[in-house]
């Protein structure tokens, strides 16, 4: 069985060649289809990622062979605008956007390699990057058209609290099982269609 640790940046690029191999083999099928050139792409923003405020790292090690690995740093308080960050902000609105996302730790990427997949890995990856997070509040976003991932992260207790809102590709916020905002989506609003409830409790 694989072991996970949390890790400092540094160590876990020095598994560099591992996290490639995960990364193409993990995004490699639908919806994703993302080969080896996306791979490294990858590892040049994760050279960069280490560098951010609050960032934490959990990585799986069988043997010496890579498993998985996740990521998570601080949401900036002043939300970013760049990659998908602007359709969060416009499908959660203003307010919440402050309220449950700046400042939070976020999830950027847990990555399971298809060998390891099915034994609890991943559920381990993604409580070693957000455990020690005293407030709970932590979040994440993932494609809505990874119904296998959406469904791992609702079985985590993590709800999803936005869906494909008009003009996205498709996007799926989820906050994590103590977040303080859990309270709050018990009522959704009629005149707020992206934000709703999933009805799981973990």
């Amino acid at each position: 069985m694989a072991t996970v640790e949390r890790v400092s940046g540094s160590r876990l690029l020095a598994y560099a060649d591992g996290v490639r191999a995960v990364y193409a083999d993990a995004f490699g099928s639908p919806p994703w289809l993302e080969g080896p050139e996306q791979a490294d792409i990858y590892l040049e923003r994760l050279a960069g990622d280490v560098r951010r405020p609050g960032f934490a790292a959990a990585l799986a090690l069988d043997g010496d062979r890579v498993a998985g690995w996740a990521t998570a740093w601080t949401t900036p308080e002043t939300f970013p605008t760049d990659r998908a960050y602007a359709l969060i902000s416009a499908a959660l609105g203003e307010r919440r956007t402050t309220d449950w996302l700046c400042g939070a730790r976020e999830v950027d990427e847990l990555a399971v390699s298809t060998r390891a997949r099915g034994s609890g890995l991943g559920a381990r990856l993604l409580h070693a990057v957000t455990e020690d997070r005293a407030d709970g509040r932590c979040w994440l976003l993932t494609s809505a058209a990874a119904q296998d991932t959406c469904a791992f992260y609702e079985r985590a207790g993590w709800p999803q609290v936005t869906g494909p809102a008009p003009g996205d590709p498709g996007l799926a916020t989820f906050l994590g099982p103590r977040h303080p905002a859990r309270a709050a989506l018990s009522a959704p609003s009629d005149s707020d269609p992206w934000t709703r409830p999933t009805g799981h409790e973990g």
